[in-house]
């Protein structure tokens, strides 16, 4: 749909495009006077102008040139007027705020004359720095020079930067598949995570402040309590001990009591995982469902980025960060966390050792693995060391950094971090849901334990403050960049075997008679329902439909009037939104996701109804067995019902009589004359259910079983 919009927006841009050059100098010019510029979104105009050269209604080198110089004679303006005073900012001027004269100051007090080079780059410093350069009489000669070198670099960065997205749409467009609508997703992520990040930096100390004043109010109202006071001096002793536990002057007050309150809560919760394990609790439900989800979005660009990532809770690749670190921190004078950072590594993996062999969980099987991994799997000791390792490695910065910005970025960034490296053992297959939170919560466990010694060994001494010496420094970062070396020479010459994604890799086949598929579902416990993510059933299955190939299948629903479901992707979940508000047809729209054996639905088909909306439509849900018939046909399995609305903006609602809509099914096939036979069976009793999103659903539990022409 935006593709569209675009398409439809840029011709009418055809007839502008000479005037198009002077609305960029013009912009930048404006973006870069003292007065205006704070207000004036030239960048974003400069991106746009670029993206409009790649569509060829601009030429990109005389872009570059008219965006240079109307940045150019903005700054020059700016200059001048700074020379001629500051009487337009006020400490009570809403529009000309004196804090952006201080910021420029101080910007230009850093960086000396290169500040109007940086400048130009950094949002409202931009049009102050030339007013400040000029304010404090900088060398006309050098301010010009800084002057025309940013204006070149701005303008070729941003105009390139439009370029190169506009040549990249149509190869956008062709990514505008599962991969895509995969991106998107974590790109969703990221932004609901930068969210937190700024609401964190701006309001966290004010939030924290309020809970721990409230608190305080409520500590105030108790203790003076005639009837609490007279329970506390009843009990001394109890209470001077649950005091001396909430003190913040020691570190076995309150420190400690928060330290081992974490340490068991996140104990219990750990064993209680390993219990849900045992027991195939939900948790554990949902296992392989998700690891068969995911497979239906994977692709060679994401696997290649993601064995990056997993290479980060790789043991070689650990050892080699840790020993850089250890190297960093001696150099640095901070040895007190030497010894614990290794405490975390190798009690966590030691720890993570002994899981695996008491529980001997084996990994994914068939389609899902990437790369076949020769250890058992619970719990996951990527997961682990990414929380114990990385996660102390947090703590070291977060302790030694000051400003509370820094320290919120530090703590984000480690958590995307953590988060990308257990979430690539569940894209590459590799690892199961359960897997990689037990081994969080185990490597949490040893992080605790790490923080509470470090943190009691600064307790018992004050460690004196011994600045770092410059060649410390040095050698410091050469570590750091050694380390990246490392990891970067390793992870492009790791190639594991991958396992094979093309060929077919279902079970062995098993021969059944169509005359006793129904017992042949009892015999070998195949599920008679489907499934929600948790494994909970949803509708029965009313169709078994034996066919040569997926070719036939497909052709037998056309011929009967139905589609064949669109992926999800980004193209096809804006258009069943574009469908949806303007309350128009979308034929091939995409499915929610169901389950049946724990895969993932294979094909989705759908007729329109006579209103032909997207809101509105007949659909059905078909899966491939490994069953065969004597005769080489393969047995499809699947549902059908019919959605009579669009609830949560996501999925659709159904019509609770599942049976008509089985019946439907069946006469537009024997309609179309694509049934050679067909007979009824019952399949299970008669059910009343819900689906996954709560829909109510009742049926006769009776299934179809269709043999399709050839």
């Amino acid at each position: 749909m935006f593709e569209g919009l675009i398409n439809v927006l840029l011709p009418t841009l055809q007839h502008f495009s000479v005037l198009g050059y002077w609305i960029v100098l013009l912009v930048a010019l404006l973006e870069s006077l003292v007065l205006v510029g704070i207000f004036i979104p030239g960048t974003v105009l400069v991106v746009l102008a670029g993206f409009l050269a790649a569509k060829g209604y601009l030429d990109i080198g005389d872009l570059i040139w008219f965006a240079a110089i109307g940045a150019i004679l903005g700054d020059g303006i700016s200059f001048y007027l700074g020379k001629k005073g500051t009487h337009l900012f006020r400490p009570n001027s809403k529009l000309f705020k004196l804090s952006y004269l201080e910021k420029g100051e101080q910007f230009l007090k850093r960086h000396g004359t290169k500040s109007v080079f940086f400048g130009r780059f950094l949002g409202p410093i931009r049009p102050i720095s030339p007013f400040v350069a000029g304010m404090f009489k900088m060398d006309a000669k050098r301010f010009y020079f800084w002057n025309v070198l940013s204006a070149f670099a701005w303008a070729v960065l941003y105009v390139l930067l439009g370029y190169f997205f506009g040549q990249a749409w149509q190869v956008i467009a062709t990514w505008s598949t599962r991969i895509g609508f995969f991106i998107l997703s974590v790109f969703i992520f990221l932004i609901v995570v930068y969210a937190l990040r700024w609401l964190v930096i701006r309001k966290g100390k004010h939030i924290f402040l309020f809970i721990v004043s409230l608190l305080r109010s409520i500590q105030q109202a108790v203790v003076h309590t005639p009837d609490i006071q007279k329970l506390v001096a009843r009990h001394r002793r109890l209470f001077g001990f649950l005091k001396n536990r909430l003190t913040r002057q020691r570190f076995n007050g309150l420190p400690l009591t928060l330290l081992l309150a974490a340490f068991i809560y996140t104990f219990i919760l750990f064993f209680g995982l390993i219990e849900d394990f045992l027991t195939a609790d939900p948790i554990v439900a949902i296992d392989t469902r998700l690891a068969n989800l995911l497979y239906v979005f994977r692709s060679p660009e994401l696997v290649s980025i993601f064995l990056w990532v997993t290479l980060l809770g790789k043991s070689l690749i650990v050892i080699v960060l840790a020993l850089m670190a250890t190297i960093v921190l001696w150099l640095w004078r901070k040895r007190e966390y030497v010894l614990p950072l290794w405490l975390a590594i190798i009690g966590s993996q030691i720890v993570t050792f002994i899981g695996k062999l008491s529980l001997h969980r084996t990994r994914p099987e068939g389609l899902v693995p990437v790369y076949i991994e020769n250890s058992y799997s619970f719990p996951s000791g990527h997961a682990t060391i990414a929380v114990a390792f990385y996660g102390f490695l947090i703590y070291i910065l977060w302790r030694n950094t000051k400003s509370w910005a820094y320290k919120i970025n530090i703590l984000f960034a480690g958590l995307v971090l953590i988060a990308a490296i257990g979430f690539s053992r569940l894209y590459l297959g590799v690892h199961f849901l359960s897997d990689v939170l037990s081994g969080y919560l185990l490597g949490l466990l040893w992080l605790i334990i790490s923080v509470s010694i470090v943190e009691w060994q600064k307790s018992r001494r004050v460690t004196p403050t011994i600045s770092t010496t410059r060649p410390a420094w040095i050698m410091g970062y050469a570590c750091l960049a050694i380390a990246l070396i490392a990891y970067g020479g390793y992870a492009w010459s790791y190639h594991p075997q991958l396992t094979p994604t093309t060929a077919e890799q279902t079970a062995f086949p098993l021969i059944v008679d169509e005359n006793s598929l129904g017992a042949t579902f009892e015999q070998n416990k195949l599920p008679k329902f489907t499934e929600t993510l948790t494994g909970n059933p949803q509708e029965p299955l009313s169709f078994m439909m034996l066919a040569t190939d997926d070719t036939q299948l497909v052709k037998a629903f056309e011929k009967a009037g139905w589609y064949l479901a669109d992926p999800v992707t980004v193209s096809s979940v804006t258009s069943i939104a574009h469908a949806a508000l303007s309350k128009t047809s979308y034929n091939t729209a995409p499915m929610t996701p169901s389950f049946w054996n724990s895969q993932v639905h294979g094909f989705g088909f759908e007729k329109p109804t006579v209103d032909k909306v997207v809101s509105e439509r007949h659909h059905a849900r078909f899966w491939k067995t490994n069953l065969r018939t004597p005769d080489g046909k393969t047995v499809y399995v699947g549902t059908a019902s019919f959605d009579t609305s669009i609830k949560w903006l996501v999925t659709h609602k159904i019509q609770p009589d599942i049976d008509t809509e089985r019946d439907r099914l069946l006469e537009d096939l024997r309609q179309a004359g694509v049934v050679r036979d067909y007979q009824e069976q019952q399949f299970v009793s008669p059910t009343l259910g819900k689906n996954f999103s709560g829909d109510q659903f009742f049926t006769d539990g009776k299934t179809y079983i269709l043999d399709l022409i050839d």
